[in-house]
């Protein structure tokens, strides 16, 4: 749900495009989600205020638990959080778990995360790349619009399609517990 949260955050900063990034090395015992995007930025002190879980541009509540909540689950596995971002020049999310660490949250089902940030933000496009020890898996909505040529990514079976390509995508690269059909 960070993922979402987060790229969701980035569409509504004016983001057209919002790259994704999963680092696993189980060797290094480092697990790193990377989120950076092309939106409008922030001031040093708005990120600053965006960090506080009592602040929120959003109408529709009074608290903004996102990023927050981010930065508590890396830092509970004695991992960081870095936010960086100036006006103009977009904003970058770092957040660094130690993988084995009993704390750190499972991903989740990424696939549906994906699709629910492709067809809920038409305008934008998203690039997710999934690394783990020496494989990898990278989807490009970008590439996808182009070998479809006027398909749109909503059409049931473009959907269907998407959603198999990444749960195959992160099996072939040995990511069994993202997976939940």
């Amino acid at each position: 749900m960070h993922i979402l949260d987060i790229a969701e955050n980035s569409v509504r900063a004016g983001a057209k495009l919002v790259t994704i990034r999963i680092l696993e090395d189980t060797g290094k015992n480092l697990y790193v989600m990377e989120i950076d995007d092309d939106g409008r930025g922030m001031t040093a002190e708005e990120r600053r205020k965006a960090l506080d879980p009592f602040y929120t541009t959003k109408k529709v509540r009074k608290v903004g638990l996102g990023l927050p909540m981010l930065q508590n689950a890396a830092m509970s596995t004695g991992g960081d959080f870095r936010l960086e971002s100036e006006p103009g020049q977009g904003t970058t999310v770092i957040a660094r778990f130690r993988r084995g660490h009993i704390d750190r949250q499972p991903l989740g089902n990424i696939a549906s995360s994906l699709i629910s940030l492709i067809l809920g933000n038409p305008g934008a496009d998203f690039v997710y790349d999934h690394r783990f020890n020496e494989g990898s898996f990278t989807l490009d909505t970008r590439e996808l619009k182009k070998e479809l040529d006027g398909v749109p990514l909503s059409h049931p079976e473009v959907v269907k399609f998407l959603r198999q390509s990444i749960n195959d995508g992160l099996k072939e690269i040995g990511v069994q517990d993202l997976i939940s059909e």
